[in-house]
């Protein structure tokens, strides 16, 4: 007797992910929670186990497919049904996972994208004719203003009843969760660039997909602000090449990033409006009790978010271990689906590259995230002089919704303090 194995639920808000390996083939008999494929989604390729165990007779994918969660994946006989249990994607184990790249970001996973298709296609959603009455109660249309919904465009879950709140939800975040669509607004369409001399075409990674899909929706359904301040890091600088040694020895590095993460956790605690995230449908503000870090990493892959966990419960010297193997393991594509999920608020540093300041996107649902640039020696007027000091460039944009713009102004410029006088933590 033949059975089916299925792509199972992988993690939370996960729909679909993209075949990159396939780890068995027609006659191998395999075991319950053997690794059958490995599977890119949101960032990660995780090795997707078997629940059932029996001879493969048949395998229904292959490499490149995008598959979405309950999608047939092999066909089994022999087979016996494993006891119930939740399904969990593993980090591969192998070093020579394929260098494919199709799935990307970060606390946002994308649905299975839509074909490939030269024309600009059109918003999927209904949108009832102009000339028929929408019915809707006034606590619903009041509900569909506030967060931005034209209920013209929602569909009644019940045909021929009036629209309910949960309509108005669930319409919006349709369009919110679209990696293609940019929070509801039409795409331009592009010139013929042939016009113009030759060109090349090449298809996104999916990382750049739900890189743009992610970003523009941040952009689009957050009103950003950016605070701009300079910390003078000259003796902090003193301390992290002084203590660098015990770190490197360990297997780290003493990084400002590292530095940064520890001193951001504390900020949150000083300031807990930046540690929340906003349900704007049920006019809520979700304050969290935890502190968690998100770090942009620099990859060939693209931008990845991974995050370190309880921040506040570890040492510098920890944390900067930690951002080290983290760091490794974005790089070789080896992060697993809970590295890249759970950040309160993110760092992103381009010290190491160049500039002087930039305005870096908010990751929602965070409202908050930290830019730094390169430092830089500069004349500061101290005690009737000028004398030269070690200045670091930081750029917090943050979410006007859960953010004044004086808090922001507190908030850099607490962290530029500390930076500053260290002692400060203690203190």
């Amino acid at each position: 007797m033949a059975n089916t194995f299925n792509l199972p639920v992988l993690g939370e808000n996960i729909a679909s992910g993209t075949v990159t390996s396939i780890l068995v083939k027609v006659g191998d008999s395999i075991e319950v929670d053997q690794a059958i494929l490995e599977l890119e989604t949101d960032k990660a390729v995780v090795e997707v186990p078997c629940s059932i165990a029996g001879t493969v007779t048949k395998i229904l994918i292959k490499e490149g497919d995008v598959v979405p969660i309950g999608a047939p994946l092999l066909e089994l006989s022999g087979s016996a049904a494993a006891p119930a249990k939740a399904a969990k994607a593993k980090a591969p184990a192998k070093a020579e996972a394929p260098a494919k790249v199709d799935v990307a970001k970060v606390e946002a996973p994308a649905p299975t994208p839509p074909a490939p298709t030269s024309d600009v296609q059109p918003s999927t959603t209904t949108v009832p004719k102009p000339s028929k009455l929408v019915r809707a109660a006034p606590s619903v249309r009041k509900l569909a203003r506030e967060i931005g919904v034209d209920v013209a465009q929602v569909t009644a879950s019940t045909p021929g009843k009036a629209l309910s709140a949960q309509d108005v939800k669930a319409h919006a975040k349709k369009i919110l969760t679209n990696p293609t669509s940019g929070g509801g607004i039409m795409a331009v369409p592009l010139p013929n660039f042939e016009r113009f001399g030759t060109v090349r075409r090449e298809a996104m990674s999916n990382i750049r997909k739900v890189t743009m899909g992610s970003m523009t929706r941040s952009w689009t359904t957050i009103p950003h602000v950016t605070q701009q301040d300079k910390a003078d890091i000259t003796d902090l600088e003193k301390f992290r090449k002084a203590f660098g040694g015990p770190v490197q020895k360990a297997g780290g590095k003493l990084t400002a990033t590292a530095i940064l993460v520890k001193v951001l956790a504390e900020a949150l605690k000083k300031f807990p409006q930046f540690n929340v995230s906003l349900d704007a449908p049920n006019a809520e503000i979700i304050y969290k009790n935890y502190y968690n870090i998100g770090v942009a990493v620099d990859t060939e892959h693209g931008l990845m978010v991974p995050v370190l966990k309880n921040v506040d419960q570890k040492s510098i010297t920890d944390i900067a271990l930690e951002l080290t193997d983290i760091s490794q393991k974005a790089r070789s594509r080896k992060l697993g689906l809970d590295d890249l999920q759970g950040a309160c608020i993110t760092i992103t540093n381009l010290g190491g590259i160049g500039g002087t300041s930039f305005t870096p996107i908010v990751n929602s649902p965070e409202v908050a995230i930290l830019g730094v640039s390169r430092s830089a020696m500069e004349p500061v007027f101290i005690d009737g002089g000028f004398v030269p000091r070690n200045m670091m460039p930081l750029s917090l944009s943050y979410d006007h919704r859960a953010i004044d713009g004086a808090d922001g102004a507190r908030f850099t410029r607490w962290i530029c303090n500390v930076l500053e006088h260290p002692m400060t933590l203690v203190l």
